[in-house]
């Protein structure tokens, strides 16, 4: 649920630099699953072809994810006003009662350096670890060197206002007029849609009926492509069967079919966040579901078309 309530003070994490690192990581992904793709299509069945196919998906993956990121960054914020201080990054929000504050300070003023998550980037410091001193720390933050620690009595969170000598002044001062009204805290996670979406039985059947027809279709072409020597992919503008190809690019059908079921699904979610936008959200599922159905109908077509 995105909050309407109006903070007096932003200060935002430095944002180029992680921009750049992680908009060129979501396109070299990108490049390398199209040229893997291109190479699945070329190369007879056999280890060869297994690894591309390997290296194709698990770039793939990682397009998502660095795309996210992208977001989360463009979309990271602190807000603060006299009763809350307010975490955002992406899809994450943390609100923290100014009163649960329990003390605030620069990291590279502790006597043990911080222990900062193994996988980080510029611009996307973020998960958990735990610091024998002062427990658990979760990060939402672009930079280490502005790196901000927040501690509360559940737990610490490290963040990286772009100036946060300024943050620092602005906290003190919060303090020293004192909270206006008491204010309950709250988390929201990205796995909150997730959930929120799992509760619709249409949602569910949506989603697994798509899951089910993507890995059946590809387990499917799987099996069949070693049996196959040439097939032809479609018709002409005169109605006549293309030139055939080699049978491996039948493997094209499943692997496009699996990631515009994941971009779609993906996609729902954002939609699904709002209210007026879940139509939307049930239109791409539902189309997600059938284009899984017809790429299975259109292998059955190939295999049964005269070469």
């Amino acid at each position: 649920m995105e909050s309407t309530h109006k903070f007096s003070n932003e200060f935002p994490p430095a944002r180029q630099r992680g921009m750049v690192i992680h908009t060129v990581l979501a396109v070299v992904f990108s490049l390398v699953s199209a040229f893997s793709l291109t190479i699945v299509l070329q190369t007879p069945v056999g280890l060869y072809f297994s690894l591309y196919v390997l290296l194709f998906i698990i770039a793939a993956i990682q397009v998502p994810i660095f795309g996210y990121r992208v977001y989360a960054l463009l979309r990271a914020n602190y807000f603060l006003d006299r009763n809350t201080l307010r975490l955002v990054w992406g899809l994450r929000a943390e609100d923290i009662p100014v009163t649960d504050v329990e003390w605030i300070r620069p990291a590279a003023g502790l006597t043990t350096p911080v222990n900062l998550p193994w996988f980080r980037l510029p611009g996307g410091i973020l998960g958990v670890t735990r610091q024998r001193d002062i427990g658990r720390i979760e990060f939402m933050a672009s930079d280490a060197q502005n790196l901000i620690l927040v501690a509360t009595a559940r737990q610490v969170y490290g963040i990286s206002p772009e100036d946060p000598a300024a943050f620092l002044a602005a906290f003190q001062k919060t303090i020293e007029m004192g909270s206006l009204q008491p204010t309950q805290g709250s988390s929201q996670y990205p796995s909150f849609v997730v959930v929120r979406a799992w509760e619709s039985s249409l949602v569910r059947f949506l989603w697994m009926a798509g899951a089910f027809l993507n890995v059946g279709l590809l387990i499917w072409v799987t099996v069949l492509i070693p049996s196959l020597t040439r097939i032809t992919l479609g018709f002409g503008v005169t109605g006549a069967p293309l030139d055939p190809v080699a049978g491996a690019q039948l493997i094209l059908l499943p692997l496009l079919s699996a990631f515009l079921f994941v971009i779609g699904l993906i996609t729902g979610l954002f939609f699904f966040r709002k209210p007026e936008l879940r139509v939307l959200a049930i239109a791409l599922w539902t189309s997600g579901a059938f284009s899984g159905l017809f790429f299975l109908a259109a292998v059955f077509f190939i295999l049964n078309t005269p070469i």
